[in-house]
């Protein structure tokens, strides 16, 4: 409706400048109410915040939702941690909460005899444990234990002469060893699969499943849920350096008891929990609608300014004042309602126990929550004060992005020298990932001097070298990189502060919607998109 003037030859010229001049007010005031708060339409249009009330009850609802979710889930993961903690105490032998390292073997003596004691333990479990353990029952019989080790299918490894011969194909043998069945220390040695060879052995696999309830929900006022625990015991010997790695692993796998009673409850509050994370989908089904609804609307007024600036002023609109059109914040809460929608689906399935994946809904409900809180800010800068931070961080986004790419090449070349030179002789730099935790660590200021002094005195040439390596890298990022990063946001500051005292427009778009001297309670706004362009047809074509 714009640029429809330009291509209208039977109007006059007085008819024309007064059609300009009423289409570029009009259009500025379209433009000043686009980009008006909620508070601010209201009073112009008498249009209600629906959005702005939907965020509000959403940051309530999320929140409620997500501590209901992370106490369920705390008492979840609390039970599976203890009971892991109990399968090492039960299996493995001496083991004493080896927080410093793993358990390992070094004498053949040591293998066979943890073996049995694996076997010995698992076989006389119901007399041993004082929790709600119980073996695995399918079809009337017991689930075995399967022991299984994993070797290289022929070798002849000779140290004293330097010579090996090694097929490097993987061969496992397993065999099985019912609950109630009664097993010697002989019965294993004579078995034809289990004559360990040490010298091509991969690992000691055991195999064994457990069940039991967890019953510490019931004071909670949730029903109990029932577990199966898929243990495996693994004996690594991979690296063949003489240390046998001990370790349990556990596969958890959750579901409905299939026959319960608790006296005095029912399911009513199951059903009240699904009807909240039902309410929590349709408020943020609700906001995703007008989110986009509102981004839609944004893009069309991006590409109408344009046209109507080229029109008009013959000039070409610039990137940022574009993507002046195009709300982050919207953006932002579109990505979370998102996420809280999948999280809520996830939730459900869960709570019906036909999902067990917590670690997917934790991520998915936490970051939506996160978001949503972070989306609190946008509703603070609608004051003044408030608002420099936000306009602090969008102006200085784009400097800071460049600026941490830079910095970013040096901190690599900084890991990948010190995960080569320094990893064969300080723990924290024996892996890539350790490399790179221990620098930030460093470029924070934490644990410097646990850093020198655990790097070990192997040869004079490293030690320098490790000296200079930590120096140079402290006195780059935190006398250098920290103070520009600094430097670079404050500066930002300044010119926003600046512009903010002597109110001056710092683009084209916003130069051009300053003319604009209404007050959102003039009734200046009443007029809607949809008659402005009628009357721009009705002007030029009759």
């Amino acid at each position: 409706p714009f640029f429809t003037v330009w291509l209208c030859g039977s109007c006059s010229d007085y008819e024309k400048s007064n059609l300009d001049t009423k289409t570029v007010e009009d259009f500025r005031w379209r433009l000043k109410y686009f980009f008006m708060n909620p508070c601010e339409k209201y009073r112009a249009r008498g249009r209600k915040p629906w959005k702005l009330m939907i965020q509000i009850l959403k940051i309530a609802i999320t929140t409620i939702q997500l501590v209901s979710f992370g106490l369920s889930n705390e008492m979840m993961v609390t039970f599976k941690d203890e009971n892991l903690m109990t399968f090492r105490n039960l299996f493995l032998k001496g083991y004493k909460d080896h927080r410093h390292g793993s358990l390992s073997l070094y004498t053949k003596r040591d293998v066979n005899e943890h073996i049995h004691y694996i076997i010995n333990r698992y076989t006389n479990l119901q007399n041993l444990t004082v929790g709600n353990l119980a073996y695995e029952l399918i079809n009337g019989d017991y689930t075995p234990l399967t022991l299984c080790q994993v070797f290289y299918r022929n070798s002849t490894i000779d140290p004293e002469n330097d010579t090996f011969d090694i097929d490097p194909h993987i061969d496992k043998d397993c065999i099985s060893i019912h609950p109630m069945q009664s097993l010697s220390n002989n019965t294993l040695a004579t078995h034809p699969n289990f004559s360990l060879d040490f010298r091509r052995l991969l690992s000691v696999n055991i195999y064994l499943t457990l069940k039991t309830i967890n019953l510490q929900t019931v004071r909670h006022h949730e029903l109990p849920d029932c577990y199966d625990f898929h243990i495996v015991i693994i004996f690594d010997n991979r690296a063949h350096s003489g240390k046998i790695k001990v370790d349990i692993e556990n596969d958890v796998r959750i579901y409905e008891c299939s026959d319960w009673n608790v006296e005095g409850t029912s399911g009513k509050n199951d059903y009240l929990l699904l009807s909240f994370d039902s309410v929590v989908i349709l408020a943020c089904f609700a906001s995703l609608i007008l989110c986009i609804r509102s981004v839609i609307h944004g893009i069309q007024l991006q590409f109408e300014f344009n046209i109507f600036f080229h029109a008009y002023y013959n000039k070409t609109v610039s990137w940022s004042d574009r993507m002046e059109f195009v709300n982050g914040w919207y953006m932002l809460i579109i990505v979370s309602d998102i996420m809280t929608i999948t999280g809520s689906v996830l939730k459900i399935g869960i709570q019906t126990k036909f999902l067990t994946n917590y670690d997917v809904c934790s991520i998915l409900l936490g970051t939506a929550t996160m978001l949503v809180w972070v989306g609190v800010i946008r509703y603070l800068s609608f004051f003044k004060k408030y608002n420099i931070l936000i306009l602090t961080l969008r102006a200085a986004l784009p400097n800071v992005f460049r600026f941490c790419v830079c910095a970013a090449m040096i901190y690599l070349g900084y890991c990948f020298c010190g995960w080569i030179v320094l990893g064969p002789y300080h723990d924290k730099f024996r892996t890539l990932a350790k490399v790179t935790e221990c620098l930030f660590s460093l470029l924070n200021g934490d644990d410097m001097f646990s850093t020198f002094l655990r790097m070990r005195d192997k040869t004079y040439m490293v030690w320098l070298f490790s000296r200079l390596y930590l120096y140079s890298f402290i006195s780059i990022f935190i006398y250098m990189v920290l103070s520009l990063f600094i430097a670079l946001i404050n500066d930002t500051y300044e010119t926003i502060k600046h512009h903010q005292k002597d109110k001056e427009p710092v683009s084209q778009l916003q130069a051009f919607i300053a003319e604009c001297i209404d007050q959102p309670e003039s009734g200046r706004y009443q007029i809607t998109d949809e008659s402005t362009c009628c009357m721009f047809s009705r002007g030029c074509f009759g």
